[in-house]
């Protein structure tokens, strides 16, 4: 369950014939899983979604806590970076930045909620129940989100200025804070893929997150996991079902 960095956006191909605006790939970490450890995989992480997606519908699409049954026996969720602003912040001071001459960008203001920490911290709880409720034999593992900017300075991969940076970083430390928190206070576990991707950061020599583009080459997604770092996830996981509460 969850958002982009769960389904895979723009990672290799779709995991749904046809494709549909989740953009859930076939290579995303959960499907990776499934394979290697032969595992029945239900997919509902979808691009764009909040905590309020996972436990409510979202136009067509019913709850995604909703494909949960007595006899799921793991579960995975990747949350929150829409509910706080995290990857509009990233889009606008990029576009802004990079694309400030040119008339095809739309450069958005991120407009979270009045206080969507408190929001998302609710929300991710509210998962955290309906996971252990409607399926009390499985485990839970928050994954939290791949670093995308290194600990200090810019590089040409991600276009913004020193404070919009910082901004950034303060937001998304305070992204893996929160999600390591409610893991340990709800009974679920954690895979802290933003300590395990520090040296795969966007301005890196090996990342596993994509950079920004002004160049808008079709069907490449800025600021998202590429299959290095899916791949890295998965690798991660595994080793995390392996050694916990086994």
């Amino acid at each position: 369950m969850g958002s982009s960095f769960a389904a895979g956006l723009g990672v290799t191909v779709s995991a749904d014939q046809p494709t549909n605006r989740c953009a859930r790939s076939n290579d995303n970490f959960a499907h990776i899983i499934a394979r290697r450890l032969d595992l029945q995989l239900t997919d509902v992480s979808c691009s764009g979604a909040t905590t309020a997606h996972v436990l409510g519908s979202w136009n067509e699409l019913p709850p995604q806590v909703q494909a949960l049954t007595p006899d799921t026996k793991l579960v995975t969720v990747t949350i929150g970076g829409n509910d706080v602003g995290y990857f509009g912040m990233l889009w606008s001071a990029s576009c802004v930045t990079a694309a400030r001459s040119v008339t095809a960008f739309k450069c958005p203001i991120p407009s979270p909620s009045s206080d969507p920490w408190r929001s998302l911290d609710a929300g991710m709880r509210g998962i955290a129940a309906e996971v252990h409720r409607r399926s009390p034999a499985a485990r839970l593992v928050f994954v939290d989100y791949l670093s995308v900017l290194p600990d200090r300075g810019q590089c040409t991969a991600a276009p913004m200025n020193g404070t919009q940076a910082d901004a950034i970083r303060a937001t998304a430390a305070q992204l893996a804070s929160l999600t390591a928190r409610v893991a340990a206070e709800t009974g679920s576990e954690i895979v802290k893929a933003s300590v395990l991707s520090q040296s795969h950061a966007v301005c890196s020599a090996d990342p596993w997150i994509t950079g920004f583009s002004a160049a808008r080459t079709k069907g490449f997604i800025p600021y998202h996991p590429n299959a290095r770092g899916m791949l890295a996830i998965a690798n991660a996981l595994e080793a995390h079902l392996a050694k916990v509460r086994k």
